[in-house]
């Protein structure tokens, strides 16, 4: 029989009460919107319970993977506050970042035609549209903060602890808003008239992220003002952005989108300065590679594109109604971005030969803009460009970045100066400043390190071929819990094939890399392929498992072990911090 729990921060909800309800009973929530402002709660409407069925005979721990119990992992912040509309305008905001104004030239440079880059691009959002139906369906099982590292630790449980360590890597070292400064960087340069050279767009993108980084970190509400959100909102407690501020951030994107795809249209019609709109349609796959690893490295970028889809799983614990919530709005703002998208590379394709396309690198936009309108509006416009880039790299990156770091501080994982100084809000009790600055430096290094011609494409690969990485670890957990643990409630199952198949995709995507490219270098020349972006991203991940050993296993060899113990910050935060104790 199913009792019916309707599960929420109350503090009389305890998963391991000794006393159980009777399974008809319902426990009911308290309303935690009284924990957030008149402002909060008027935009919202008043807040929906969470109704999640929960076999009677389910062992807590089975749904509450890690050390910290679901009440003790949403305790503080502002409660659960996003609704459909904000959760929506977060997916859009998240996946509309600055791959799709820069990357169609570096896949279209890989595959060589425009009918094989068109292909990526529909073949990356049916990979997409499989992810997103595995992470519902484990979203929806365990409806908490953390993705990836929930679902990891909810699978992979011994050793202990290394599962946690491993994506902590990928969280903290391989996250970056380097992207994001190259491309603002390059576009302002545009914009001022001024020559794209290495220095000055190192300096640019270096200027953005610390202006930002010291901005968001020292006045947040000064920043969130100057990201055009009004002075009323409030700052949202370990993070940066009120819910309205991604709404702006989103919708902005989409204006700007709209605006290139129907500018495509335009230029379709044949009423532009553009002579041959159709000329790269005609025998469209002629020159497409024949290169595997060619395939495999664009396939990279297309998903870096489309990688926003899972962004709500990161931030559960402030979704109100988090199960319904998150399967209408992370599809329904996923669907937007995939048909903007598509319809977006229809229009540079329409306006520029691929000649110039594969030339203009980061500024595809701005070539899109100069050959439609001219120069002096090329100017106008791709400023726009650049503020997006900006977005992307002052809000976005880091906000979602920080919630990963500041939930791994939170479960224990051992960093430099403590827990408790990265799972706090100092200076300013308003945003987590110490996060905020390793953040920079991080971007800061991968801005600088390679070369600028090749910074872009290199970055992206880093970044991405983690994830995939830990997407295999995911799906193949997928197809063990169903095997392992049936009974556990799944409010969304999705269907085995596109399961298998996104399993099979992984693969593919982690084994094709290895294989020697068409010209023996791939899209990072000067980068001899002893430097391939795959080898330094397992490189990284094996640094965490090392890092796991320091802490679990070296420590053993001296007589003494470090234990995780529970402790409650002044705000409410409850974190794990290691305790050294000698071995009986």
């Amino acid at each position: 029989m199913l009792a019916a729990l309707r599960i929420f921060r109350s503090p009389s909800f305890s998963p391991r009460e000794e006393n159980p309800e009777p399974e008809d009973r319902r426990i009911e929530d308290v309303d935690d919107t009284k924990r957030l402002p008149p402002s909060e709660k008027d935009s919202e409407g008043e807040k929906e319970p969470i109704s999640i069925e929960v076999s009677a005979d389910i062992e807590d721990d089975e749904l509450n993977p890690g050390e910290l119990s679901f009440e003790e992992d949403t305790a503080g912040g502002m409660g659960r506050h996003l609704g459909i509309f904000s959760c929506t305008m977060i997916v859009v905001g998240t996946t509309i970042g600055t791959g799709i104004f820069a990357t169609p030239s570096s896949i279209l440079s890989s595959v060589g035609s425009v009918g094989a880059s068109l292909m990526l691009w529909l073949l990356g959002f049916v990979l997409s549209v499989c992810g997103l139906f595995i992470w519902l369906e484990l979203g929806t099982m365990f409806p908490r903060s953390g993705g990836e590292k929930v679902y990891l630790e909810a699978v992979y449980q011994k050793p202990k602890h290394l599962a946690t360590f491993f994506f902590a890597t990928n969280a903290i070292v391989l996250s970056s808003s380097s992207s994001g400064c190259i491309i603002f960087a390059q576009n302002i340069l545009i914009t001022a008239g001024h020559s794209v050279d290495l220095w000055t767009t190192r300096g640019i993108a270096i200027a953005a992220i610390v202006f930002t980084i010291l901005l968001h970190g020292l006045v947040p509400r000064v920043g969130v003002w100057l990201m055009n959100v009004s002075t009323g909102d409030v700052i949202m407690k370990g993070s940066l952005l009120s819910h309205r501020s991604l709404q702006v951030l989103g919708m902005f994107k989409i204006i700007i989108l709209l605006f290139i795809v129907v500018s495509g249209w335009v230029v379709l019609s044949g009423r532009t300065r553009v002579k041959d709109p159709y000329a790269n349609f005609r025998d469209a796959f002629a020159g497409s590679s024949s290169s595997r690893n060619n395939y495999a490295t664009a396939t990279l970028k297309v998903l870096y594109t489309y990688s926003g889809w899972s962004t709500l799983n990161y931030v559960l614990n402030d979704v109100k109604n988090p199960v319904r919530t998150l399967k209408i709005a992370a599809p329904l703002g996923f669907s937007i971005c995939a048909v903007l998208y598509v319809m977006a590379n229809i229009s540079y394709f329409a306006a520029s030969t691929k000649e110039e396309i594969v030339e203009s690198g980061v500024t595809v936009a701005s070539l899109f803009f100069n050959n439609v309108f001219g120069p002096k509006a090329q100017k106008a416009l791709t400023l726009f460009v650049a503020l997006s880039g900006l977005g992307l790299t002052s809000v976005l990156e880091p906000e979602y970045d920080l919630l990963m770091m500041l939930e791994l501080a939170k479960e224990g994982i051992p960093l430099l100066f403590g827990n408790r100084f990265w799972a706090s809000n100092w200076p300013t009790h308003k945003s987590p400043f110490p996060a905020l600055v390793l953040h920079m430096l991080i971007s800061a290094i991968v801005i600088i390190a390679p070369p600028l011609a090749v910074a872009y494409p290199f970055v992206l690969d880093v970044e991405t071929y983690p994830g995939i990485i830990v997407s295999l670890l995911v799906v193949v957990g997928l197809f063990w819990l169903r095997w392992r643990k049936p009974h556990l409630p799944r409010p969304i199952k999705v269907w085995w094939p596109l399961a298998v198949f996104f399993l099979a995709s992984t693969v593919f995507l982690l084994v094709m890399p290895f294989l020697p490219p068409e010209n023996g270098v791939g899209d990072t020349p000067p980068f001899p392929i002893t430097c391939k972006y795959c080898l330094v991203s397992i490189g990284v991940l094996a640094g965490g498992v090392l890092y796991w050993a320091i802490w679990h296993v070296v420590p053993r060899w001296f007589g003494y072990e470090y234990v995780l113990r529970k402790e409650t910050l002044s705000d409410g935060t409850v974190v794990m911090v290691y305790t050294r104790t000698s071995l009986q």
